[in-house]
């Protein structure tokens, strides 16, 4: 029995090597391009003289694109298949790009807390946004998606308010904390 599979394999990789199930590829375009101009005038009476299935072979091969170039079906946008199709994060991203300036366009969810500072009339905290700009808030500013409620010397707590993926209005309270502790977000 062992030797009848072993047998087969090599059958079939003696049949693999010779080219019976290898299909036929079309002739690379810059093999064609190399040959010089007087070459195709002596290629012409070989392929006449070639059988007619091989004469369809050769055009198709000559009307193929060239290597580098993708066929125009493929230039097709296609949806990705794993992508959501509630559109969330679709709407987010597009609400991102329309922000408002300054602090009125900042998003609670992307904000990185740096720092606080105690000033005589209040508690100051530095964020950064994820382009890297600075921006200084108190509490009750008022941001794109929420606003300051609190803040404390190791923390700020932000009121964010958004919207789930059924359009349902959803509030929550985000705590965000300079020294943030294992499995936290900062």
């Amino acid at each position: 029995m062992r030797r009848a599979i072993i047998l087969v394999i090599g059958m079939l990789m003696a049949a693999a090597g010779n080219g019976l199930f290898a299909q036929t590829k079309p002739a690379p375009a810059a093999k064609a391009a190399a040959k010089p101009a007087t070459k195709p005038a002596a290629a012409k009476p070989a392929a006449k003289s070639a059988p007619k299935a091989q004469k369809t072979s050769v055009k198709k091969a000559a009307a193929a694109p060239a290597e580098g170039a993708a066929p125009a079906e493929e230039k097709v946008a296609r949806r990705d298949p794993f992508e959501s199709l509630v559109g969330r994060d679709k709407a987010a991203a597009d609400a991102a790009k329309n922000l408002p300036p300054g602090k009125a366009g900042l998003q609670v969810s992307s904000l990185r807390l740096d720092g606080i500072v105690r000033a005589p009339n209040g508690m100051i905290a530095v964020v950064t946004n994820p382009q890297a700009r600075t921006y200084f808030l108190r509490e009750g500013d008022q941001l794109y998606d929420g606003r300051v409620e609190k803040i404390a010397m190791d923390s700020v707590s932000f009121h964010e308010m958004g919207k789930d993926a059924f359009g349902k209005p959803v509030e929550r309270q985000v705590n965000k904390r300079i020294y943030s502790s294992a499995g936290e977000q900062q």
